[in-house]
């Protein structure tokens, strides 16, 4: 049969774009449908914009192995074709001598992981490299760094077209099935609403990967987890940073705690904090900076009174809710599920931008995996 597509990516942000490319520098006849009216206007725009080392994920965890390769890729990516970007560097800092003591199972794990810079500096030699630091002891991470995520976008989205993909906006996917043959049958509504065929699908639609998943029919929905939905709100900070590094807390259950980050032109800001919603709502609460203040001073007591601005909000793709262990990223090919030609991405949160490129390499050879179900 013939199609009229050889591969559909399901979202336009960050790693559907990253695959759109990876895909196209293949050779394969590649579409990018978005829901949104542009690139990046979920997840991918609203973090922290950090490269993240790879240091706290479970040793063999995908999210450990790609945030770590990724890293690489990234920072290569970035100079060969111009992405803003700054290996600033950051602080994991610890408040007590009883956070003191974990640091060195941190930096045990980061090594496990691939991470060998990592080094444990006294609080007096921290507060020689950030004078406004107050801690007990803190780990430096060299290789962390920040980067302008929607140049990176737009880069990558640039490669993908100039290579034949296409992109198409304001698209929604609303239900499709797998036709005997084996191959796609999908439906889209919107500003081009279509039926097309085609032999593979990417679902990398971040936050709706669930729902998206549910929406193709042939597939075993066991395989399909539950999404939550974890909210963040961020707080800019008034006037100049006194911090010229990255500066993060101890990491908790849900993430990495209130931490300090730099854009490009020097502005900090703080978060995420941790909300758990039942619906996808990026209003900004400006009364949550209560909770900022007492978080940032645990390592920043000069913080001045009403220095905070409410900054944005953003959603981390859950797929364990409260309370339950990180779950690692869920990139689930015909091996998984059986189904050939089909890939779901579930659960892509934080470290998924420094990932983007590995995941996307990862996503392109599991589209060549044979189906079986154990």
């Amino acid at each position: 049969m013939a199609v009229d597509i050889d591969c559909v990516v399901l979202g336009a942000g960050v790693v559907g774009l990253a695959v759109a490319r990876e895909l196209a520098l293949a050779g394969r006849e590649v579409l990018v449908v978005e829901a949104a009216e542009a690139i990046g206007t979920g997840t991918s725009s609203r973090n922290s914009e950090v490269i993240h080392a790879g240091i706290y994920y479970p040793p063999n965890s995908l999210k450990a192995r790609l945030c770590v390769a990724g890293k690489h890729m990234l920072y290569a990516y970035c100079a060969e074709h111009g992405i803003p970007h700054s290996r600033l560097g950051k602080l994991i800092v610890a408040a007590t001598p009883e956070q003191s003591a974990q640091l060195g199972q941190i930096a045990l794990q980061a090594r496990r992981n691939g991470v060998d810079d990592l080094y444990e500096i006294s609080g007096a030699q921290a507060r020689e490299l950030e004078p406004a630091l107050s801690c007990d002891a803190a780990l430096v991470s060299p290789s962390t760094g920040i980067i302008d995520s929607h140049a990176l976008m737009l880069s990558l989205q640039g490669v993908a077209e100039n290579h034949g993909a296409q992109c198409v906006f304001h698209t929604r996917f609303s239900q499709g099935r797998i036709l005997d043959s084996g191959e796609f049958l999908l439906q889209f509504e919107g500003d081009e609403a279509m039926e097309l065929t085609a032999n593979c699908v990417v679902n990398a639609t971040g936050l709706s990967a669930p729902t998206v998943a549910r929406r193709l029919q042939g597939q075993p929905r066991d395989a399909i987890p539950q999404a939550y939905f974890c909210k963040g709100s961020y707080f800019t900070l008034s006037g100049r940073s006194p911090f010229s590094r990255l500066i993060y807390p101890m990491p908790d259950s849900a993430g990495l705690g209130v931490h300090l980050t730099l854009d490009l032109g020097g502005q900090a800001k703080f978060g995420p904090d941790t909300e758990w919603i039942d619906r996808e709502d990026y209003s900004l609460d400006a009364r949550r900076a209560e909770g900022f203040y007492d978080a940032v001073r645990r390592y920043w007591p000069a913080l001045p009174d009403n220095a905070l601005n409410p900054g944005y909000t953003g959603i981390r793709p859950k797929i364990v809710g409260a309370g339950s262990p990180a779950a690692d990223f869920v990139i689930a090919g015909p091996s998984t599920h059986g189904v050939a030609g089909l890939v779901n991405m579930f659960g892509i949160e934080s470290p998924g931008l420094t990932a983007c490129l590995a995941l996307a390499q990862t996503v392109r050879d599991a589209l060549t995996q044979t189906p079986h179900l154990a």
